[in-house]
C-alpha cells in the first residue's frame, strides 16, 4: 500500500493542518491500495503563499533554464514509468498494456514538447512602435480529475511553468498517488521551492478554497460541466482567469461512401478507450439511415470482442470503471435507454460474468437512438456507444451540433475533401478525419459548454501568458 501522509509546500513535504485522510481504493479489487491526507482550507492558503513567495524570481529565470528544470523532469518521469503506469492501473483501472503508453507515455512526450517550443517561442515581438512582451499569469490553481491523472497533471503543470508561472496543484482525491509520486520527481528534478506545490482534499473544501484565494491569478480546471459552472462562478468574484475542459457527447458521423466494417471498429475502439471514461470519447455513432442496422449488427460484434476482467493480467481489454458510484451511474444510464426504448444491442446493466470484485461494466451498444433520448444527449462516462441513423450530410450535421458539448468528433469518408468539409461544420474543438492520430502539439480544447481555453502546444503555453505593449 502506498501512504503519503504529508503535503507538498513550499519545496519541503509538510503535515496537513488538518487530522484526517481519505483511502484510495484500487478499482479492479475494490480494496484500498494508498492513503493521502485530507487537506483543508488552511493548507490550500499555505500553498498559495508559498507559490506567491516564488513567483518573482522563477518568473524572471531565463526560459532556457526553465526548459532544463523541465528536461530533467522529464528525465525522472521515463525512468519511473512502470512504477507509474502500475499505480495509475491500480487507481484507475486501464489495462496495464494500454496504461503504460497512454497513461504514463504521453505524458513525457507532452513534457518533452515543452522542452523543444520553449526554445522557439517568441516571448516579445516588435509591433509597430511598440514591443509586446509576454508575461506569466501568475499563481495558477490546477484542480484535475481521475481519469487520466497523470496526463491531465502535466497538461496543466508543464505549461505553466514553462511560462513562469507557479502552481498550486489539487489532484482528484479519487486518483491521487500518481500526484505525490509526480511530485517526488519534480523535487528530485530541482524546481526550485515553492513552484511546485501539491495539496490534496477534496474539491469543495481545497478546490474551493483555491478558487476562491485573491492571490490566485488563474485556475485551470478539467472535470464535469457542472463542476465548471461552480468554479466558474466562484472565480468572478475575483475576476480571475478560467481555463476550463469539460464534459463531451462526441459524434463520430460515417458517411455514406466510409468502409463501414472497418469504421466502426475504429468507433468502438475509441468509445471504449479507458472503459469509456474518456471526456473526447466517440459516444455517438451516427450512419445513414440504410446502413444503420449494419453498423449496430457490426458494433454488436466488436464489442462482443471487448473481453472485461483483471487490469493486471494483460488479456482483457476493458478493466474496471473507477469507482462504485461510477459503476452505478453508468448502470443506471443503460437502464434509461431501456426504458426510454433504445434497443440494447450487446451488453446490458447486469454485472459481467465471474467478476465479483471490481467496478466492471459490460461494453454496451445500443441502437434505434434519437436525438432526444437521455442516451444521446448526456455523458455517461462509460463503455456506452450509441447508433444513431441520419436521413443525409445536413441531418448528420444537426444531430452532431444537438447537445450542449462541442469537445470532439470524427467524420468517416473515402474522400477525405468530404470529410474535411463536414468537419468544419462541426462545432467541436477537435475533429479526427478517418482515424487521424491524437496530437500533443495541437490545441485540445472545447466549444460551448465543453469549457474554454486550450490546452498542448503552443496554444497551451499561452494560455499561461498575460500580453504587455511597451510604447516606444
Amino acid at each position: 500500500m502506498q501512504v503519503f501522509d504529508t503535503l507538498y509546500i513550499g519545496g519541503e513535504w509538510v503535515a496537513s493542518r488538518g487530522t484526517r485522510h481519505i483511502d484510495v481504493l484500487c478499482a479492479s479489487t475494490e480494496e484500498v491500495m494508498g492513503r493521502i491526507p485530507e487537506g483543508t482550507a488552511e493548507d490550500a492558503d499555505r500553498a498559495v503563499r508559498a507559490a506567491r513567495a516564488a513567483f518573482d524570481a522563477w518568473s524572471t529565470r531565463p526560459v532556457a533554464e526553465r526548459a532544463q528544470v523541465l528536461a530533467r523532469l522529464q528525465e525522472k518521469m521515463m525512468a519511473r514509468a512502470d512504477d507509474l503506469a502500475r499505480t495509475i492501473t491500480g487507481e484507475v483501472g486501464m489495462p496495464i498494456a494500454l496504461a503504460k503508453p497512454i497513461q504514463v507515455g504521453t505524458p513525457v512526450t507532452v513534457t518533452g514538447s515543452y522542452v523543444q517550443l520553449l526554445q522557439e517561442f517568441p516571448f516579445e515581438e516588435q509591433v509597430g512602435n511598440s514591443l509586446v512582451v509576454r508575461e506569466p499569469v501568475g499563481v495558477v490553481a490546477c484542480i484535475t480529475p481521475w481519469n487520466y491523472p497523470l496526463h491531465q497533471i502535466i497538461a496543466k503543470v508543464v505549461p505553466a511553468l514553462a511560462a513562469g508561472c507557479t502552481v498550486v496543484l489539487k489532484p482528484s482525491e479519487v486518483a491521487p498517488l500518481n500526484a505525490f509520486m509526480l511530485a517526488e520527481l519534480i523535487h528530485e528534478a530541482g524546481v526550485p521551492a515553492g513552484v511546485f506545490n501539491l495539496v490534496s482534499g477534496t474539491g469543495p473544501v481545497v478546490g474551493e478554497a483555491l478558487v476562491r484565494h485573491p492571490e490566485v491569478d488563474m485556475v485551470s480546471f478539467t472535470g464535469s460541466t457542472r463542476a465548471g459552472r461552480r468554479i466558474s462562478e466562484l472565480a468572478a468574484a475575483t475576476i480571475k482567469r478560467v481555463a476550463l475542459e469539460l464534459g463531451g457527447k462526441s459524434a463520430a458521423i460515417v458517411l455514406d461512401d466510409a468502409n463501414l466494417k472497418n469504421v466502426v471498429k475504429r468507433v468502438v475502439s475509441n468509445c471504449f478507450l479507458n472503459s469509456g471514461q474518456t471526456c473526447s470519447a466517440h459516444t455517438r455513432m451516427l450512419v445513414p439511415r440504410t446502413l444503420h442496422d449494419e453498423a449496430a449488427k457490426l458494433a454488436a460484434e466488436v464489442a462482443a470482442g471487448f473481453t472485461v476482467g483483471d487490469p493486471f493480467k494483460g488479456e482483457a481489454k476493458l478493466g474496471p470503471l473507477i469507482s462504485d458510484a461510477q459503476r452505478t451511474r453508468v448502470r443506471e444510464y443503460i437502464q434509461q435507454g431501456v426504458r426510454e426504448g433504445a434497443k440494447l444491442v450487446a451488453g446490458g446493466a447486469e454485472a459481467p460474468e465471474g467478476l465479483a470484485k471490481g467496478y466492471y461494466v459490460r461494453p454496451t451498444v445500443f441502437a434505434g437512438v434519437t436525438p432526444e433520448m437521455t442516451l444521446a444527449q448526456e455523458e455517461i462516462f462509460g463503455p456506452v456507444l450509441v447508433v444513431m441513423p441520419y436521413e443525409d450530410e445536413d441531418d448528420a450535421i444537426r444531430i452532431a451540433n444537438g447537445t450542449i458539448y462541442g469537445l470532439s468528433g470524427a467524420v468517416w469518408s473515402n474522400d477525405a475533401e468530404r470529410a474535411k468539409r463536414v468537419a468544419r461544420r462541426m462545432r467541436t474543438g477537435q475533429v479526427d478525419i478517418n482515424g487521424g492520430r491524437f496530437n500533443p502539439l495541437a490545441p485540445f480544447g472545447g466549444y460551448k459548454q465543453s469549457g474554454h481555453g486550450r490546452e498542448f502546444g503552443k496554444a497551451g503555453l499561452e494560455e499561461f501568458l498575460e500580453h504587455k505593449a511597451m510604447q516606444l
